[in-house]
């Protein structure tokens, strides 16, 4: 039996207050010299030393995703496990599914999806919301589209330490509005988790996270610190970016770049069109990973005692027993 629900998991693989930066967000704009636009503020800046295109997937219930992070070419980026940028209309979706060991921030950029848990939690999370979900020692839930049309946005998956792995599942929720934003210059912000231009998210990201979402207009540019200790990358939306150094080559949409180690990343936008994309940096865990499906612990043996749990409704799972989403 169990080897059924471990075969039923791998199938199904659904989509998947910030501390203090160690530096504050730099936007340099110098008015004298056009020539300085295309300087790096850095002594070491940040590089790209991967680029990955997220290629379209099937997961969940008929739905289709670009994973970028948790695909062959990038399996993780500690203490990253997955990103998924999603497009789904109904029937489409993610029905009933479990999780233990990490976190889920689920981001929309067009459209909504409704969520409800064995917990009683429910909601709908609408256009520019965010759901920062710590699944803990264990979370059922769906995710549906709630409209009708396709239903955007993106899923980061953000790994737990061992110390955190079976803590009680939370929420986080912040609406659209609500989210600190700030602009300079032809660039915009909005400040999910961390720090930009002065401005701070009041998220608690108990894996230290930053997670910024930028736009930027034709012609500008922009410089933003980050953590030297921390992994980092960029993932595009739309548009397209040139990163790290001004001589290196646009980036399209649904790429994700792979950041090198320094202290912060440049981005020029030479294009005709806006350029919006995604940067974020974490603070490397440093510790096994291994992962099951939606199980990700520190050894088999733990993932063996997940499977059991979730079979049995016990450690975690009790309301299991006798939930269903109504989806």
């Amino acid at each position: 039996m169990r080897a059924i629900f471990k075969q039923f998991l791998l199938n199904y693989f659904p989509f998947v207050r910030a501390k203090t930066l160690s530096k504050k967000s730099i936007f340099i704009r110098n008015i004298m010299s056009e020539s300085n636009q295309y300087d790096s503020c850095f002594d070491r800046p940040r590089l790209v030393i991967k680029k990955v295109l997220a290629k379209p997937q099937s997961e969940g219930n008929g739905a289709v995703v670009r994973r970028s992070i948790g695909r062959p070419e990038l399996r993780n980026l500690d203490p990253f496990l997955m990103l998924d940028e999603f497009s789904v209309s109904a029937p489409a979706g993610f029905p009933d599914h479990p999780h233990r060991g990490f976190e889920t921030v689920t981001y929309m950029l067009e459209g909504a999806f409704t969520h409800q848990d064995f917990a009683g939690h429910k909601g709908t999370i609408n256009t520019g919301d965010v759901q920062w979900m710590t699944a803990g020692r264990g979370i059922i839930h769906s995710e549906m589209p709630a409209g009708e049309g396709s239903q955007k946005g993106l899923q980061l998956w953000i790994n737990l330490s061992s110390k955190d792995k079976m803590i009680e599942p939370r929420y986080q929720e912040l609406l659209n509005e609500d989210i600190p934003r700030a602009e300079n210059e032809g660039v915009e912000v909005k400040i999910i988790a961390g720090e930009a231009m002065g401005v701070q998210s009041p998220v608690y990201t108990r894996t230290p996270t930053m997670y910024l979402d930028f736009t930027l207009q034709p012609t500008s540019y922009y410089h933003q610190a980050t953590p030297e200790s921390w992994n980092a990358f960029v993932y595009i939306v739309e548009g397209e970016g040139i990163f790290g150094i001004p001589n290196s080559g646009p980036v399209s949409a649904h790429h994700c770049l792979v950041l090198g180690p320094g202290e912060g990343l440049s981005v020029w936008n030479k294009s005709s069109k806006p350029l919006r994309f995604v940067l974020l940096g974490g603070q490397p865990i440093n510790e096994p990973v291994v992962q099951h499906g939606p199980f990700v612990m520190n050894s088999q043996a733990e993932i063996d005692q997940t499977f059991e749990d979730y079979q049995y409704c016990k450690n975690g799972f009790e309301n299991a027993r006798y939930w269903r989403s109504g989806h």
